[in-house]
């Protein structure tokens, strides 16, 4: 059982409503926030439409999805806020927007509230250091579709707790979650590895070894995943995958992190996967 029963998410977009589902789902309020109210209502209308979908696939009852539903509040306030044990910033991967959210919460909230972010990518040290509670903040980076993956990276930073550690750990246990322990560093633990066997890909694909079919072929039939690594760059975006090889490059100094000049090429034509219509692959 966890202590935390109440959950406050900044944030009512892709991650926000799948973290709000998450935990209504399984019983947990949440007071869901963004600065718009049609942000708060598309949010709200995603996780119904979500839950339907559920419904469908007889994984859940109409009963369910009503009882969920209560237990999501959305609302444009901070101050609504106020009775949360734990509150998640899944707001926009921007480093200076994410300093702003978190000190104004730090005047919010009382001062043993637990803050997490669900950053992908910025220094969770970095982040705690900015706020009034580093002891008490903590990265808790979610997976997408969040309904649906059953990984959490919990991201310690340099200053969090045990005790706070402790608290998330249970809390990602109550929403079915599979939570891995990881220390702050850039990409963290999937990222880190991910993103650079997407990049080779790349040099394998630059260097004409084979086609991009047969490289996906080999990566899915071979190492058993899911979907290729150059079809995965077009679903997540050419561009965030050299954003991220940049900044391991930027971060680390060492050459094994180098974007694959092809890369870079096809950002530079605009060819950056589904959302454009052209990557690797044509849409």
């Amino acid at each position: 059982m966890s202590s935390i029963q109440t959950v406050g998410i900044i944030g009512a977009g892709t991650m926000g409503n799948g973290i709000a589902q998450a935990c209504a789902v399984s019983g947990i309020r949440v007071v869901m926030v963004d600065v718009a109210q049609t942000a708060v209502d598309k949010g709200l209308a995603t996780v119904a439409g979500s839950l339907d979908r559920l419904i469908k696939k007889e994984k859940l009852t109409a009963e369910g999805k009503a009882a969920a539903l209560a237990l999501i509040k959305g609302s444009t306030s901070y101050d609504d806020l106020k009775g949360a044990q734990l509150v998640i910033e899944a707001a926009t991967e921007n480093e200076g927007l994410k300093v702003k959210i978190l000190q104004q919460l730090d005047g919010i909230l009382a001062p043993e509230v637990i803050v997490a972010t669900n950053t992908s990518s910025i220094s969770i040290t970095k982040l705690a250091a900015a706020t009034k509670r580093a002891d008490k903040f903590i990265g808790m980076h979610f997976f997408n579709p969040v309904p649906m993956m059953a990984l959490v990276e919990i991201i310690r930073g340099l200053q969090t707790s045990d005790a706070t550690h402790d608290a998330v750990k249970a809390l990602a246990e109550v929403l079915g979650k599979t939570p891995i322990t990881v220390k702050n560093a850039p990409g963290f633990v999937v990222n880190r590895i991910l993103v650079p066997m997407i990049n080779e890909a790349f040099f394998v694909l630059a260097e004409g070894i084979a086609t991009p079919e047969d490289i996906d072929a080999g990566m899915k039939l071979g190492t058993n995943q899911p979907i290729g690594p150059l079809a995965l760059a077009d679903m997540i975006g050419l561009d965030v995958c050299l954003a991220v090889m940049n900044v391991y490059m930027a971060e680390f100094n060492d050459s094994k992190y180098r974007p694959a000049p092809l890369l870079k090429e096809m950002v530079a034509a605009g060819w950056l996967g589904r959302k454009t219509g052209r990557g690797v692959y044509t849409y």
